[in-house]
């Protein structure tokens, strides 16, 4: 009897043990004011949600997160939500660091996507975006998933992609009409390429995250008007860094996230639209920046400075990353900022 106690326990320490190492983690990378979200399934994939400005600086940081952090060899999947610099601008240099598997994007227009400006040069800005040596491409279709592997011992991941170039996720059988539709007035139509951007839903079991690029007022609320097409999430990425065309507070307030998390700039995003809509959403019980807004305005529009990444003035920039980790049943998740060793447990809501 004595050994075969001895035995369950060690069967059930080693079962726990497995669990803690299937994290589902996710790095918000310091591009300063631009995207990158390093995502890390519990089987080990990667999937890398934009690249940052153009240069060296931002895939260089890229590349230091992901392979000294998080252990990688490989992006498995990179994911480009619209074509501005500060979203596919490190995509090249990044390849010629590490490895690039599949790419998903709207497809490569063949002129500026910005209808509001004239770009001629932009075939020529994308050029080598087009020439990385890839896996594959594929063009983002809302309700399609990404193929990912599933690790034994840990709940079902996945990324299903639930908008994509103005197009959206079909809403669920038997949706009801979203009490929150028509609480806020449209804005005049956003003729530039960040109405199109691609928005993921990334799950694991009953835990949601939801990124969505840079996707702009009229289309945030298309996915939540007239009814509610991808339910609420745990995890809020602040839309378009915060900058004031983007997070209607009908998205924000549908959604209804736990915690936010803004990849803004030293001066960029984080304005006082967004950081009012933020602070309205009465779920949301925790806001973290990978900056502090430091814009005359900033006193008071930043979080606690407890929930940001990088303090100081530009010149001074250690390019900190927010990490999450979601526990390998998705029942839980936790916020690292390692600039002061805050952590935060969130429990996973019942959605």
């Amino acid at each position: 009897m004595a050994r075969h106690l001895i035995a369950v326990a060690i069967s059930c320490w080693l079962t726990l043990t497995a669990q803690a190492d299937k994290t589902l983690d996710v790095y918000w990378v310091d591009v300063e004011g631009g995207a990158a979200t390093l995502i890390v399934t519990p089987a080990g994939q990667s999937i890398l949600i934009d690249t940052g400005n153009p240069g060296t600086r931002d895939a260089a940081r890229i590349h230091e997160v992901a392979t000294q952090q998080a252990k990688l060899k490989k992006i498995d999947f990179l994911i480009t939500t619209h074509f501005h610099g500060d979203h596919f601008g490190g995509a090249a240099p990044l390849s010629q660091l590490m490895p690039i598997g599949m790419v998903y994007d709207n497809g490569i227009p063949v002129r500026s996507p910005d209808r509001n400006r004239q770009d001629p040069a932009f075939i020529l800005k994308v050029r080598p975006y087009k020439n990385m040596k890839i896996d594959g491409r594929e063009i983002v279709q809302p309700g399609a998933k990404l193929p990912l592997k599933q690790a034994a011992g840990a709940a079902q991941a996945n990324l299903t992609f639930v908008a994509a170039a103005r197009k959206f996720i079909a809403a669920p059988k038997g949706a009801k009409k979203n009490p929150l539709a028509g609480s806020v007035h449209a804005k005049s139509e956003d003729l530039s390429d960040n109405a199109n951007s691609v928005a993921s839903m990334i799950t694991l079991g009953d835990f949601r995250f939801l990124d969505c690029g840079d996707l702009t007022w009229n289309m945030e609320a298309k996915l939540v008007e007239p009814v509610n097409r991808v339910g609420t999430v745990d995890v809020y990425q602040v839309n378009h860094h915060g900058l004031a065309t983007s997070n209607n507070p009908v998205l924000i307030k549908s959604v209804a996230p736990t915690v936010s998390v803004m990849n803004n700039g030293h001066t960029k995003g984080c304005s006082p639209t967004a950081f009012a809509a933020l602070s309205a959403t009465k779920s949301i019980q925790a806001m973290y920046q990978v900056h502090k807004n430091l814009r005359a305005d900033g006193k008071q529009n930043n979080t606690a400075e407890e929930f940001i990444a990088n303090l100081g003035e530009p010149k001074e920039c250690k390019a900190i990353a927010l990490k999450m980790s979601v526990t390998a049943d998705g029942k839980g998740y936790t916020i690292f900022n390692p600039r002061n060793n805050h952590q935060q447990t969130f429990k996973t809501r019942q959605h």
